[in-house]
């Protein structure tokens, strides 16, 4: 299973049958053990990594630290729950450390994360405080470079 799931981590793209004879196992085999996967929540998604700045569509992703009250009898899973709800919200992990929560938001501008974080984020029963940080620009994500700038090595040739 694990080498089923490393395969499919790394290029979800490939056929059943490609991962089947990269196992040695059966088309139908690895077909049904994915489909149970996907059944028992181990898969959750199939993602696609885009580099969205050759797109020309520029989004503003900023990490936030928040600190948090825990509530009574939920702890911090309640005020969790309604921050990811929230569409701009990609990530949010419960942390250990100097804050409580992290949480990865998008928007289309500076001025809109700023707003978010100010009247939606900020303004929720038990968050104590927030800490913002804006990502200026990306050099590796889950695993893969953005953008690998191999060096030409040849010599330049003039006529």
């Amino acid at each position: 299973m694990r080498e089923l799931l490393e395969l499919l981590e790394h290029d979800a793209r490939r056929p059943a049958g490609e991962l089947a004879a990269m196992l040695h196992r059966s088309e139908y085999e690895v077909e049904q053990q994915m489909a149970q996967l996907e059944r028992d929540k181990v898969i959750l998604s199939y993602n696609t990594l885009i580099n969205w700045e050759k797109t020309g569509d520029n989004t503003v992703t900023s990490i936030i630290e928040v600190n948090l009250t825990p509530q009574r009898e939920t702890g911090f899973d309640a005020i969790a729950e309604r921050i990811y709800r929230f569409d701009e919200v990609r990530t949010v992990y419960l942390m250990s450390g100097s804050f409580d929560l992290l949480v990865i938001i998008e928007g289309k501008s500076l001025q809109e994360v700023a707003n978010f974080v100010a009247t939606r984020l900020s303004t929720i029963e038990g968050v104590t405080q927030t800490r913002s940080h804006f990502m200026l620009k990306p050099y590796k994500k889950d695993g893969i470079i953005i953008e690998d700038k191999e060096q030409d090595r040849r010599l330049v040739m003039t006529p």
